[in-house]
Order: structure tokens, then sequence, then C-alpha cells
């Protein structure tokens, strides 16, 4: 399978993209995250990025009030460069204190670790274990062969048999879920493609970052110290892939994101600058 974005997908979907982005920008200036700049002046506050349509600016946590503003990107492909993304979208409104959550889903594509589904060829024993996945409203999961496919290459044939057979025993006695928690965040960040979905991703499958933790502490290292926090997050719930440090749980990190503020659907905004208020 080949690492990075198929160049023939990109071109024949880029015409959709662009008229995608034209509405998202329409959308955005009535209702969502549109940053407006003022060219009089060489300093632009975080209070300019309005929360997504639907979703709360602030949250409190047991760790104290955050504020959560969702910045908007360019529609990230295989190697484009993250820092140069940060530098661009998010330098101009960070504040000391202030931390970046960034999704997991532009990292990965990033690294050339999302596929159009056309070239994802499922083996018999994807389509076997397909059958017996539970089918969320939030996402796909692996709940399709191609992407149960892209787990089986990430974890291997033998590892993803034994989780299925331990899950099929526990599933008896009641207990559920067993089965992606055996298998870790790495293959539970595997995710298919959606109609609500940017193209050309609304036809992509996608596996989990690469080494995210590292990513984490070189995005960091850039920002000058300001942490960036790598998640997989969605209206089920939200999984902590990369941070900086350790010394922080990932509860904490967690809870600041739990209402999922980026949204689901054609936001553009995978980047949000988090500043602790109370």
């Amino acid at each position: 399978m080949a690492d990075n974005i198929n160049e023939k997908v990109y071109e024949e979907t880029q015409n959709d993209t662009n008229e995608e982005l034209n509405s998202a920008e329409e959308l955005q200036s009535e209702d969502s995250a549109e940053v407006v700049a003022d060219d009089s002046s060489s300093e632009r506050s975080v209070g300019m990025i309005d929360p997504n349509q639907g979703k709360n600016l602030v949250i409190e946590t047991s760790t104290g009030k955050y504020e959560r503003h969702p910045v908007r990107t360019k529609v990230v492909m295989s190697g484009d460069n993250l820092e140069e993304i940060l530098a661009e979208c998010v330098s101009p409104y960070i504040a000391e204190g202030d931390m970046v959550f960034m999704s997991e889903k532009i990292v990965a594509i990033s690294q050339g670790r999302a596929f159009p589904v056309s070239e994802i060829k499922p083996s018999k024993l994807a389509k076997f274990l397909v059958k017996f996945v539970y089918k969320s409203p939030y996402g796909i999961g692996l709940g399709i062969p191609t992407t149960m496919e892209l787990a089986i290459r990430e974890v291997g044939r033998v590892k993803i048999v034994l989780c299925a057979i331990i899950a099929g025993i526990c599933k008896v006695f009641g207990v559920r879920g067993v089965f992606y928690n055996m298998l870790g965040e790495q293959v539970r960040a595997i995710d298919g493609p959606c109609d609500y979905t940017i193209p050309p991703y609304n036809t992509y499958a996608k596996m989990a970052p690469a080494k995210p933790h590292e990513v984490s502490k070189r995005l960091t290292k850039f920002m000058g110290g300001n942490k960036v926090v790598i998640v997989d997050a969605n209206d089920l719930g939200v999984n902590i892939l990369g941070k900086p440090e350790t010394d922080t749980p990932d509860e904490v990190f967690a809870d600041i994101f739990k209402d999922n503020p980026l949204g689901q659907a054609a936001q553009q905004t995978p980047i949000a600058i988090v500043r602790k208020i109370g």
C-alpha cells in the first residue's frame, strides 16, 4: 500500500474540495469560527475566534474553567508541515500559558497514514471480524472491512484474532468494549469515510498517527513551551493520544475536551487554543 496519499485522487477531488471550502467559509462567517485579522494591528486576540455552531466556548472542570477557541486551517494533505500550520494559524493568537489541542486526524494525514478506500483491499479475516463489531452512530471505527484491514496491518493477525476471541468470551458474560480496550489507542483511532467529512477525506480511511507523544513534544518545543496535546475526539468521547509530559493525567485534558468543541462535520477546525480563565 502506498505510503503517501494518491496524487491522482487528490487532483480529481480538488474541485469538490474547493466548493466545500467555499460553503464552509460562508457558514463560518455566519455561525462559527471565522478568524478576522485587523491589518492595522500587529497583535491579534484569541477573543476574535468564536466557538463552532452549537458548541460552548467555556467549560468548567475539576481543574478550572477554560475557553476553547477553534482555529480554522487549510485542508491538510500528506506531507504538510504541522509547524508551518501552527505558525500561520495559531501563533498570532496564542498567549503564555495557553495550550493547543490538535486533532489526531491531521497528524495522521500529514504523516501519509490516510488512504483512499479504493486502495485498501480487505482480507478474508477483516471481512469476517467486522461482522462482530458494534456499529456506532458517531463514527465508522472498525465497523467496515477496510478499517478492520488497517487494524490488522497495525497490530498483526495474531494479536487481533486473540483479542477477538477474548472479547467474544467476555461478551457472553455481558462485558463489552474488550476488543477495543485490548487493542489500544492506536487501533481505537482508526476511522473510515463519512459523508459529512471534507473532501477528499469523505472517501478515505485513516490510521492513528505514528509516535504521537514524540510529535506532541516536538510541536510543544516549536511553540515555545505552550503544550500541544493530540486528541482523538468525537461526540461519543475523547482519548488523549499525545502529550508532551507525563505529569498531567490524561483525564485532565480529556475533561477539557469532553464535549468535542472542534465539531465533527465540515467546520474545518482541527485545532483549538485552550486558555484557562479560572
